[in-house]
């Protein structure tokens, strides 16, 4: 067993025996990346990893691309590193089946955990029944820090499929405040046509913003526009 077999056993029993509250952001990537980089110290990666984004959320959300630009972190590694927070969020929208997002509060507080750790900006669609009973939460797009599109056609669609009777759009912005933009009014309005020609309800859009959120229904941006 050489030096670094050692290391990673000590890694392991020290994660069976307390959990990750008993590690630092580095060693818990340290850690995950022995799943990928068998045969290399994967310290030094971790490190490299935090200095180039910041904080462990910015590492898992960071483009596979781009994390293949650190040294060491080859294709296996950056697809493990961006599967681990997808398929957390994939594994807490299953748990909320059951949730009734029938009050901003109660949406809000949904919205302020599946857009937790978020660095880029990203729309979801809410398909809800009459009694406000989550039927889906679904990805629509995903762009810069600033900025992202609508896809009207997959709005529609979504409303469709999912048999729902209104739907709630939200994103986040990353780097701003929870304050509509132009582009979040006109993005509105696109939906809300959209939606009122197959008969679903547009309820609200929501901006999520730095542990905030703005619903534009309850604070009468969407009557003037």
């Amino acid at each position: 067993m050489g030096i670094h077999d050692g290391h990673r056993e000590k890694m392991r029993a020290r994660f069976l025996n307390a959990g990750l509250e008993a590690f630092a952001d580095h060693e818990a990537l340290e850690l995950l990346l022995y799943y990928a980089i068998p045969r290399r110290d994967t310290n030094p990666i971790a490190h490299a990893l935090m200095e180039r984004y910041g904080s462990l959320s910015a590492v898992l959300e960071a483009p596979v691309e781009d994390l293949r630009k650190v040294e060491g972190v080859g294709e296996s590694a950056a697809i493990l590193l961006r599967l681990v927070p997808q398929l957390h969020r994939r594994a807490r929208l299953a748990d909320a089946r059951d949730t009734v997002l029938n009050s901003t509060e109660r949406t809000g507080r949904y919205l302020l955990e599946l857009f937790a750790g978020l660095n880029r900006e990203v729309l979801y669609q809410l398909c809800l029944d009459q009694k406000g009973k989550l039927l889906a939460c679904k990805r629509l797009s995903e762009g810069s820090a600033n900025s992202t599109e609508v896809n009207i056609r997959l709005l529609a669609e979504n409303a469709i499929l999912t048999s729902a009777s209104a739907v709630i759009l939200a994103h986040n912005h990353p780097s701003g405040i929870a304050l509509p933009s132009q582009d979040d009014f006109n993005t509105t309005e696109h939906a809300r046509a959209a939606l009122n020609t197959v008969g679903v309800a547009l309820l609200d859009h929501i901006i999520v913003a730095d542990g905030d959120f703005v619903s534009m229904a309850d604070s009468g941006f969407l009557e003037g526009h």
